[in-house]
C-alpha cells in the first residue's frame, strides 16, 4: 500500500466518526426533546380533566345537598370525564372519580340539608368529598406517569 493512502484513509475515517457522532447526538437530543414534549403535552390534558371534573362535581356536589331531583345532565358530564381519565389517568386517580361521582348520587337521594345542617358539616370537615381525589391527581403528577 502506498503510504500517501494512510493519512487520506485517516482523514476519511475521522470524518465518518465525527458525522456518526453528530448524528447520534442530535438524533438522541431529538427523541428526548420529543419524548419531554409528550409528557408534558399529558400532564396539561389530564390538569384540565381534572379542574373541569372537580369543577362540574363541586357544583353537582352542592346542588345534592341542597335538592331532592337527581341533575341528569351534570351526572352524566361527570362519567363523561371519567371516561376520559380511563384512557389517560392512573387507576387510583379513576377509581377515586367514581367514588366521588357515587357519592354525589348517593347525597341526591338524603333529605335536603338546611343551612344550620351545612354549616355544622362545614366545622367538622365532612363538606370536603373531592379531598381523596385531588390527592391521589397529585400523587400521579408527582409520580410523573409516563406516556
Amino acid at each position: 500500500m502506498d503510504a500517501s493512502y494512510v493519512p487520506a484513509l485517516a482523514a476519511l475515517g475521522g470524518a465518518a466518526v465525527g458525522g456518526f457522532t453528530s448524528f447520534a447526538t442530535s438524533w438522541t437530543t431529538l427523541r428526548l426533546q420529543m419524548r419531554a414534549e409528550r409528557i408534558a403535552s399529558s400532564k396539561a390534558r389530564r390538569q384540565k380533566l381534572y379542574k373541569d371534573f372537580i369543577t362540574q362535581a363541586s357544583k353537582l356536589y352542592g346542588d345534592a345537598l341542597v335538592h331532592d331531583e337527581l341533575e341528569l345532565s351534570g351526572l352524566i358530564e361527570l362519567y363523561s370525564l371519567i371516561s376520559r381519565m380511563r384512557i389517560l389517568s392512573s387507576a387510583p386517580v379513576i377509581e377515586n372519580a367514581v367514588l366521588v361521582t357515587r357519592t354525589i348520587s348517593d347525597v341526591f337521594q338524603q333529605p335536603n340539608k338546611t343551612i344550620r345542617e351545612l354549616e355544622e358539616m362545614i366545622h367538622q370537615d365532612q363538606v370536603d368529598l373531592l379531598s381523596k381525589f385531588s390527592e391521589a391527581c397529585r400523587e400521579e403528577f408527582e409520580a410523573a406517569l409516563p406516556i
